[in-house]
């Protein structure tokens, strides 16, 4: 791996985590000295972000972590929306069978995986990367896939958040369900209708989750 990608790839999982809060100055000697790369790398990798959304350059600060307001939300919502509803009907009609029937075995189990033994909900996640996963690979399309997987960048930032809550993960996890049954049957119109009710609940338990903290999420 380059070094670019490898930097990148890190502080990428550093600020969808939380571990690099939003406000955090992303200083080109402290970071290229703890990442292990040299400047130019590093800042290859910083453009990437850029690009990204991540990291934004301020002036007198350098690079910093970029900030999410409720707005920000409910905009991104609205492009994912359009996105996935449009990926979950080609899904429907193009899949492969057996990938999604082996899917639905597994989200009918889904709540093995949302007990207290991973608090990090690590293999549900996991579980739902691959749905997401299954869904670009039958739509066939990479523009479609490559503006999908922009908005899941974001998506992925703003669910930890949002302090994920278990019951809120086990209705989560049968609306996915519901979702990979309608494209099992091949069902277009049910599967996109499944998907405007997953996002829908999604988006309404993150604003009631996040107003309280106020309008701007994270700064």
């Amino acid at each position: 791996m380059r070094a670019s990608d490898r930097a990148y790839s890190i502080l990428r999982e550093e600020i969808l985590e939380g571990e690099l809060p939003a406000g955090t100055v992303l200083a080109e000697i402290e970071q290229s000295t703890r990442l292990g790369v040299s400047r130019t790398p590093l800042r290859e990798a910083l453009t990437r972000l850029g690009s990204d959304g991540l990291v934004s350059g301020h002036s007198g600060r350098g690079v910093v972590v970029t900030g999410v307001s409720l707005s920000n939300i409910t905009e991104l919502f609205e492009v994912r929306q359009a996105l996935e509803e449009q990926a979950a009907r080609l899904a429907a009609r193009r899949r492969r069978l057996e990938v999604f029937e082996e899917l639905q075995r597994e989200f009918r189990r889904a709540h093995e995986l949302l007990d207290d033994r991973d608090p990090a909900r690590r293999e549900y996640y996991e579980l739902v990367a691959r749905l997401d996963a299954a869904i670009d690979e039958a739509v066939g399309n990479p523009f479609l896939v490559s503006t999908l997987e922009g908005v899941r960048t974001h998506v992925a930032r703003i669910r930890r958040l949002s302090n994920d809550n278990p019951e809120r993960l086990r209705e989560a996890a049968q609306e996915h369900l519901m979702i990979v049954d309608a494209i099992v049957d091949g069902s277009e119109s049910l599967a996109a209708h499944a998907t405007q009710l997953h996002l829908y609940r999604s988006l309404k338990y993150i604003l009631g989750s996040l107003e309280p903290q106020g309008t701007r999420v994270i700064a």
